[in-house]
C-alpha cells in the first residue's frame, strides 16, 4: 500500500495545480494508466525548462511524489520554504560551486540520495532529472549516475518486498518561453530491465561490479529518455522535422478534402514521433536519399517563410481572408489595429513597471538562466494582482478629484476603479499576445491582397508539396511508426 498523501501536501499543490492552470493555455497529460496505483517508483525525466518541469509533475502525478532539487534552491526565501514543506530532498553535486571540499559534497549527496531512497522504500515515488540541470538543447545532455544508484540503494532498501520500478516521463511545450501556451505530460509504460540489471545489489557487493551495473543502467535510462524525449541532434533538424509533420498532415487533409482543424500539443508530439522515427530509420537505410530529401524540405520551408505563409495555406487562404468573409476581416481588423491599442496602452502603463521589477528581480536572484522564468512566474502570480488593485485604488481616489471639480460625472468612484482593475488585466493579457494577433491579421491581409500575383509560386510550393510527401511515404514504407493517420489527415495515438 502507498503511504497517504499527508494534508500539508494537499494545501501546497492544489493552489499550484491552479497556478499552472493559469500559466499554460493548456496542459495535456497522457499515460496515467501506466502508474501504478500500488508499489513505489521512480520518475526520471530530462530538463528543459527549469523549475517549471518539476511543476507540471507535481501537479498532474496522480500520486504523491517527492523531488529532489538543486540545494541551490533552497536558499530561495518563499521558494525554499514551499519545498521544504513538500519534502523535497536538497541534491548536492561535487561539481557545484567553485569553493568548498568537493569530498564534503559527495557526502552530502550521498545523503541526499539515501533520504530519497528511504522515501521510495516506504512506498512513495521520488522523481529527478538525471541531466542535473536544465537547459535549451533539442536533446539530452550528459545524464548522471545518480538515478541509477538511487534506484538500487531503494531496492536494498525495499528488501523482500516488491522493488520499485523506473517510469520515464516526457515533458514537451509548443513555446515553452511564452505565457499561456501548452504543454503535454507523458507517462510511459515502465522500464523492463534486463536479467542482469534487474537485481538487488548485496550489501557486500565488489566495488567494481556495482559500479558497472550503474553505468549499464544508467545507460539504459538515457536510451530510454532520448526517445522519450525525441530527441534531434540539433535545432535546424528538428525544424525541418516539424515542417515535414506539419506538410504531410496539410497534404493528407488536402487529398481526403478534409479539415482536421488546429493541431493540438498531443498530435504535434505524436506527430513529430512518427517523423523522427522515420527520419532516423531511413537515414540508416539510405543515407544519401535522405539528405536529399532534406534539402528538398529545407528549401520548401524556405520559400514558405520567405512567402510569409503555412501549408495549409497553399490550399485555402487563412479562415478570415475567404471572399464571403471579407467583411468579417475588415472587422477583425478594425479590433486588431484601432480598438484593441487603447486597451493595451492602458495594460501595459500600469503593467509595465512591475514587468520590469520582476525581470531585474529575476536577473538579480536567478543564480541560473533558467531559474529566471521560475522567479517571473512566482513573483508574477502575487505582484500583478497587487498592481491593478493599487491601480484601481488610484483610479477611485482620482475619480472623487474630478467629480468634485466636474459636479455633472456620475458620483460612481466603484465603477471606475473596477474598470481600471479589469482593463489593467485584460490590456495586461492583450498585450502579450498582441503582437502575434497583429502578425498573424496583417499576414491574413496581405495574403488576400497578394494572392493573384503570388499565384504561379503557390501553385509551384503545392505541387512541390505532394511531391514531397509522395516521396516520403514511399521511403517510409514498411517503417513501423507510433500512432496511426486518421482519415481526416490527424496523427493519433494507437
Amino acid at each position: 500500500m502507498s503511504p497517504p498523501v499527508p494534508r500539508l501536501y494537499r494545501w501546497i499543490v492544489t493552489p499550484l495545480r491552479f497556478a499552472v492552470q493559469a500559466f499554460f493555455r493548456r496542459v495535456e497529460v497522457v499515460g496515467k494508466e501506466e502508474v501504478p496505483m500500488d508499489g513505489c517508483g521512480l520518475l526520471v525525466s530530462w530538463h528543459p525548462n527549469g523549475l517549471v518541469d518539476p511543476g507540471l509533475v507535481l501537479t498532474q502525478f496522480p500520486r504523491q511524489v517527492v523531488f529532489g532539487a538543486r540545494h541551490g534552491l533552497f536558499t530561495y526565501p518563499l521558494l525554499g520554504t514551499a519545498l521544504r514543506k513538500l519534502g523535497t530532498v536538497p541534491i548536492y553535486r561535487a561539481v557545484d560551486g567553485s569553493g568548498g571540499d568537493p569530498q564534503a559534497r559527495r557526502t552530502q549527496n550521498r545523503r541526499s540520495l539515501e533520504a530519497l531512497a528511504a522515501e521510495i522504500a516506504r512506498g512513495s515515488f521520488a522523481a529527478l532529472f538525471p541531466e542535473g540541470i536544465s537547459h535549451d538543447a533539442p536533446h539530452l545532455t550528459e545524464i548522471k549516475t545518480g538515478a541509477a544508484r538511487l534506484y538500487y540503494r531503494a531496492r536494498q532498501l525495499r528488501g523482500d518486498r516488491p522493488p520499485p520500478v523506473i517510469l520515464p516521463v516526457g515533458l514537451h511545450y509548443d513555446h515553452k518561453q511564452l505565457f499561456r501556451s501548452n504543454a503535454l505530460v507523458a507517462f510511459h509504460p515502465p522500464i523492463e530491465l534486463p536479467p542482469e540489471l534487474d537485481v538487488t545489489p548485496a550489501d557486500d557487493e565488489p566495488e567494481d561490479v556495482e559500479r558497472e551495473r550503474v553505468k549499464q543502467l544508467t545507460a539504459l535510462i538515457e536510451s530510454t529518455l532520448r526517445e522519450v524525449v525525441h530527441a534531434t541532434d540539433d535545432w535546424r533538424l528538428h525544424h525541418l522535422m516539424q515542417r515535414t509533420r506539419r506538410l504531410i498532415r496539410a497534404e493528407r487533409a488536402r487529398r481526403a478534402d478534409a479539415n482536421p482543424g488546429r493541431t493540438s500539443i498531443g498530435e504535434r508530439v505524436v506527430g513529430f514521433a512518427r517523423v523522427r522515427k522515420g527520419y532516423y530509420e531511413m537515414r540508416a537505410r539510405d543515407p544519401e536519399g535522405v539528405e536529399r530529401l532534406e534539402e528538398r524540405v529545407a528549401a520548401y520551408d524556405g520559400d514558405l517563410r520567405a512567402l510569409g505563409l503555412e501549408d495549409y495555406d497553399l490550399d485555402r487562404g487563412p479562415p478570415l481572408v475567404r471572399p464571403w468573409l471579407a467583411i468579417l476581416l475588415v472587422l477583425q481588423s478594425v479590433a486588431v489595429f484601432l480598438l484593441l491599442p487603447p486597451i493595451i496602452v492602458v495594460g501595459f502603463l500600469v503593467n509595465l513597471p512591475t514587468a520590469l521589477l520582476l525581470i531585474l528581480v529575476a536577473r538579480l536572484s536567478a543564480r541560473l538562466e533558467k531559474d529566471e522564468a521560475t522567479v517571473k512566474l512566482l513573483l508574477g502570480i502575487v505582484l500583478f494582482p497587487i498592481t491593478w488593485t493599487a491601480a484601481a485604488y488610484f483610479a477611485t481616489r482620482a475619480h472623487d478629484h474630478l467629480h468634485a471639480m466636474y459636479p455633472a460625472l456620475p458620483d460612481v468612484p466603484a465603477l471606475a476603479g473596477l474598470s481600471v482593475f479589469v482593463l489593467a488585466a485584460l490590456g495586461g493579457a492583450f498585450a502579450i499576445r498582441y503582437l502575434g494577433v497583429a502578425r498573424d491579421t496583417a499576414r491574413a491581409v496581405r495574403v488576400r491582397l497578394t494572392r493573384r500575383s503570388r499565384w504561379v509560386a503557390v501553385q509551384r510550393l503545392r505541387v512541390e508539396r505532394a511531391r514531397l510527401h509522395d516521396a516520403i511515404l514511399a521511403m517510409s514504407e514498411g517503417l513501423d511508426l507510433p500512432g496511426a493517420v486518421a482519415p481526416d489527415g490527424r496523427i493519433v495515438r494507437r
